[in-house]
């Protein structure tokens, strides 16, 4: 059955919401690009959004309220702290230690979980409805191109989700991802945050 659409707004977000916290899937728009989110604690919404996506065994990357929710979930440290302190909320998805227990689908048995505080007002709505984090993956099918609109979204996934949240085009970049190393970073992928001149310098 195709999944409902809607305008993004407080009553969409409010219904997005608490479709999350039953186990549901739903996209939902970022400052980067359209997300798929479920419960990042709930390992059978977990693997419902992996067959969505038919995907591939990656980690997930999880959108957080704030830096406070984010450490609750990541062991943001030493550089991983000065960076998202610096950049959050902003398009920087920092990879580090897990520091409660996820489901394994979610770090992938690698003892790390990408965290993120996105810009986005609407998303950071969504994500209070949630309880203060969402999975943040892209809304597409594994190895296909991020979706940028509504209607993207619901070529790629309609059938497969419960709700698409229409937030308009969106012409963000993906994120820049970093990983902790000890007491360094690296940069995984370069996105929307330029990071590699403060890692070298850190």
């Amino acid at each position: 059955m195709p999944s409902l659409r809607v305008k993004a707004d407080r009553s969409s977000i409010a219904m997005a919401g608490a479709l999350v916290r039953s186990g549901g899937l739903v996209v939902f728009p970022t400052d980067t690009v359209y997300g798929l989110g479920c419960d990042p604690r709930s390992s059978s919404a977990v693997s419902r959004l992996l067959v969505a996506k038919r995907r591939e065994a990656k980690p997930i990357p999880v959108l957080c309220e704030s830096f406070a929710v984010a450490s609750e979930l990541a062991k943001l440290e030493g550089p991983a702290e000065r960076l998202a302190r610096a950049h959050w909320p902003g398009a920087l998805t920092i990879v580090a230690p897990i520091a409660v227990e996820l489901p394994w689908a979610v770090h992938q048995g690698t003892g790390m979980v990408g965290v993120r505080v996105p810009a986005h007002e609407l998303c950071l709505g969504l994500i209070r409805e949630c309880g203060g984090a969402i999975t943040g993956t892209s809304a597409n099918l594994s190895g296909r191109p991020s979706c940028r609109s509504a209607d993207d979204a619901v070529e790629e996934l309609g059938e497969v989700v419960d709700l698409i949240l229409d937030g308009g085009h969106l012409s963000g970049r993906e994120s820049t991802v970093v990983r902790l190393r000890g007491n360094a970073i690296e940069v995984l992928r370069e996105g929307a945050v330029r990071v590699s001149d403060e890692v070298e310098h850190k």
